[in-house]
């Protein structure tokens, strides 16, 4: 999805993201909990704004879309990339597609 969206001139990073829960209690486990959550690409605007979040929804094999204008997440297959990044363009670049 971000080679899709850098080809189009787009801007976007990766953010995975990684919970530690530690323990004060004196359990064997010194470095505590850890879990993972799905990696999320923000892309941003020409001015430096996160404009769109892209999620894989877990199990479902599916882009999960989060425009920063308030509009409901979209839920595109993740057999057509190509979709969420003219969805982004459109919305946000002024129509560029």
């Amino acid at each position: 999805m971000q080679r899709t969206l850098s080809v189009r001139g787009v801007r976007s990073y990766v953010v995975h993201t990684i919970t530690l829960k530690l323990f004060g209690d004196g359990r064997p486990a010194p470095l505590g909990q850890r879990s993972r959550t799905a990696p999320e690409l923000n892309v941003r605007s020409r001015a430096g704004m996160v404009v769109a979040t892209v999620s894989v929804g877990s199990r479902s094999g599916s882009f999960l879309v989060s425009m920063r204008d308030g509009r409901d997440i979209e839920t595109v297959p993740a057999t057509k990339p190509e979709k969420v990044a003219n969805l982004i363009l459109s919305t946000q670049f002024g129509g560029r597609t």
